[in-house]
């Protein structure tokens, strides 16, 4: 019996370090989403963004924990008169995938036949 409780204690020991080793808890990782998602829903409100455009730019975040993070940051800056502050760098639109066509985004592209190409540089064949 002694044998089989030593190396049983020291797997016990061993493993409670494991927060110290950097192996996060299920716990912890749900807390740290639910944090993330709060801030990034509240950065969302205070940039005057809809909570829908908050969604679609951050698809990977919790919708639960960013509509909460909105809402807070909203009843907030009504309780303290705040205007939200409009972001100075637009958000890029999304990527269309391969093989779609899309319209071009400037007009000096609109100008140039639908042909023509840029010149490819040619390797000189000695």
């Amino acid at each position: 019996m002694r044998r089989v409780s030593a190396p049983l204690l020291l797997c016990a020991l061993l493993l409670s370090g494991c927060d110290q080793l950097g192996i996060e808890s299920t716990a912890a990782v749900t807390a740290r989403k639910e944090a993330d998602g709060k801030a990034t829903g509240g950065a969302c409100r205070h940039a005057g963004r809809a909570i829908e455009d908050c969604y679609t730019l951050n698809k990977k975040a919790d919708k639960a924990s960013m509509f909460a993070g909105w809402r807070e940051m909203s009843e907030y800056m009504r309780e303290n008169k705040l205007e939200p502050v409009l972001p100075v760098i637009p958000v890029e639109p999304p990527k269309s995938p391969r093989g779609a066509a899309s319209a071009p985004d400037d007009g000096d592209a609109a100008d140039e036949p639908a042909d023509a190409k840029p010149a490819a540089k040619k390797k000189a064949v000695h």
